[in-house]
């Protein structure tokens, strides 16, 4: 990896490009930006959500999650470079299985909402959508690992069932139940 920051105001973003993580510069809005700056908007958000009252179990699940992010944001930032082990991609999907067994099934779609920290678990759900969605489409111009849309994608789902299983815990003052979509509201 390249040296890291000892200032933080370099002024060598001025002139609209920044450094990769190899020391190469490129444009601001170039698609490797565009899916790196979603990675760590990602991670912030979910900074926000460990920010809240949380049941032990979620928190540190998503603390891991911060970490691996954190790897997904330098492996993007260093073309060619591997940091996320597939690992990752297992442990979310064991996580799921376990928190998915402990919910009832959905019968209607729900809505974003709840108690506040469900709220902040779907907003960090539709950030992952986009991280995704930009890594997919930076994938169309230069290589990026499967693993990396799949751990987005596997991080995205996560979140949703988060969502719900905050809406349960007695940490979260919610109803206790999902926010579910009235499709026959007039």
């Amino acid at each position: 990896m390249a040296n890291r920051l000892s200032a933080i105001t370099t002024r060598t973003g001025d002139d609209g490009t920044t450094g990769l993580g190899d020391g190469s510069r490129i444009s601001k809005d170039h698609a490797r930006i565009n899916a790196i700056g979603d990675v760590d908007e990602l991670n912030s958000n979910i900074g926000v959500l460990l920010a809240e009252p949380l049941p032990s179990e979620v928190r540190e699940v998503l603390i891991e999650v911060q970490h691996d992010l954190f790897d997904v944001g330098g492996e993007l930032s260093i073309p060619g470079f591997e940091l996320l082990k597939t690992a990752r991609i297992q442990s979310l999907d064991e996580t799921l299985e376990t928190w998915n067994a402990e919910l009832p099934r959905l019968a209607e779609f729900i809505l974003p909402g709840g108690c506040r920290a469900s709220a902040l678990a779907h907003v960090c759900r539709t950030v992952a959508r986009r991280a995704e969605r930009n890594a997919v489409h930076l994938r169309t111009a230069s290589p990026v690992r499967n693993e990396i849309t799949q751990y987005l994608n596997r991080l995205s789902d996560l979140l949703f069932v988060a969502a719900r299983k905050l809406n349960r815990s007695p940490e979260c003052e919610g109803s206790g139940q999902d926010v579910l979509w009235d499709r026959a509201r007039k």
